[in-house]
C-alpha cells in the first residue's frame, strides 16, 4: 500500500523511500515508494508529473492500493527526493475543483452528477434527472458558481470508514481522491460551454480562464 500524502497535504516537494524498481515489457521502469505526493490519473483527473531523484517522470498509475511511477530510467531502491511540477498541478487541481462546483450547482438544480471528466480543454459533467428533467440555462449554473467563488469558500477534507471525502464550506460532501484548491477564488473563472440533454442525461461543457 502506498501512502498518498497528497490526500492531505499540498506539498510539492518531498522525501519518500523506493521499495521497488522493476522494468515493464514495454521498457518503462515501474517505481513503488512508500509514500508518494504524485496524483495518479484516475476519478476524472490526469496525472501529475515532476521528478524523483530528478528522473522526469512519464506517468502515474493508481493499481489498488498501490501508486506505480513510470520512468524512462531506472531508480535504485532507497531514499528518494520528489518533486510535483507546480504549474501543472495547479491546473489540474482547477479544473477539478470547478468541475465540483459544476456538480454542487446541477444538484442544486434538480440534477444528480454521475460522472465527471476534469481533463483541461475537455472538462465535462454528466448528470442524471433528480428533480428536474429539462436543461437549466447557462445563467443558473452561473450565478451559484460565481456566488461560491466569491465567498472564497474554503477546502474541507475529512475520512469516513476510511473513505476520503472533499467539501467546500458547507457545499455537499463528495467522495474524491483528487486534488482541489485550498479555497475557491482559486478557481478563477468558470465558463460553461454547452449544456444540453442527450438520451435524459444532462451534459454539461466547461472551461477555465487560464
Amino acid at each position: 500500500m502506498t501512502q498518498r500524502d497528497y490526500y492531505l497535504s499540498d506539498a510539492l516537494t518531498g522525501e519518500a523511500t523506493v521499495l521497488r524498481c522493476e522494468q515493464n515489457a514495454q521498457g518503462d521502469y515501474e517505481v513503488e515508494l512508500d509514500r508518494t505526493l504524485f496524483h495518479p490519473q484516475g476519478g476524472g483527473q490526469p496525472a501529475d508529473s515532476g521528478t524523483i531523484n530528478g528522473a522526469p517522470v512519464l506517468r502515474v498509475e493508481s493499481r489498488g492500493d498501490t501508486v506505480i511511477h513510470l520512468l524512462a530510467q531506472p531508480l535504485a531502491n532507497g531514499p528518494a527526493t520528489l518533486v510535483v511540477d507546480e504549474p501543472l498541478r495547479t491546473r489540474h487541481t482547477r479544473w477539478h475543483s470547478a468541475g465540483h462546483l459544476i456538480g454542487y450547482a446541477g444538484e442544486r438544480l434538480g440534477w444528480r452528477p454521475v460522472k465527471a471528466h476534469h481533463w483541461p480543454g475537455e472538462g465535462k459533467i454528466t448528470f442524471a434527472p433528480d428533480t428536474a428533467t429539462d436543461a437549466p440555462g447557462s445563467a443558473a449554473f452561473t450565478a451559484v458558481i460565481t456566488e461560491w467563488v466569491a465567498a472564497n469558500l474554503p477546502r474541507k477534507v475529512d475520512f469516513v470508514d476510511g473513505r476520503r471525502q472533499v467539501r467546500f464550506g458547507e457545499l455537499p460532501v463528495y467522495g474524491c481522491g483528487g486534488t482541489h484548491v485550498a479555497s475557491l477564488s482559486q478557481v478563477g473563472e468558470v465558463t460553461l460551454t454547452s449544456i444540453k440533454v442527450k438520451k435524459g442525461q444532462l451534459l454539461v461543457a466547461y472551461q477555465l480562464a487560464d
